[in-house]
């Protein structure tokens, strides 16, 4: 049997788990994240209903909870799932806390 470079099929875990997140939209509006006396600021990647992935100049601690505000809308609480270093900041893979089973999109 050969090998194929098609994406795997929906019976596969890691897109069970996507789905219940969510739908990931592109996206790229302004992101204000805050806790205490910290406020990091960048601007988003992607959104689903289970959270979101941003670029940030600040790094945020994995321990902490935090307000999350995209664009226009209210904040939201949310926790940092994953992080990734890059040169000028870091990408973070948030998820919101107000939305019960939902799964981030992974580090990839």
């Amino acid at each position: 049997m050969s090998s194929t470079n098609r994406p795997p099929s929906s019976e596969t875990p890691h897109n069970q788990r996507r789905q219940s997140g969510g739908a990931r939209v592109e996206a790229s509006d302004r992101v204000v994240i805050r806790n205490g006396g910290l406020e990091a600021s960048g601007w988003t990647l992607n959104v689903s209903r289970g959270g979101l992935r941003a670029v940030l100049e600040q790094p945020l601690d994995p321990a902490l909870e935090y307000e999350v505000e995209v664009g226009e809308a209210g904040a939201r609480r949310a926790c940092v799932v994953w992080t990734k270093a890059e040169a000028d900041g870091q990408i973070v893979g948030l998820r919101f806390l107000d939305v019960e089973g939902s799964v981030p999109p992974e580090e990839g």
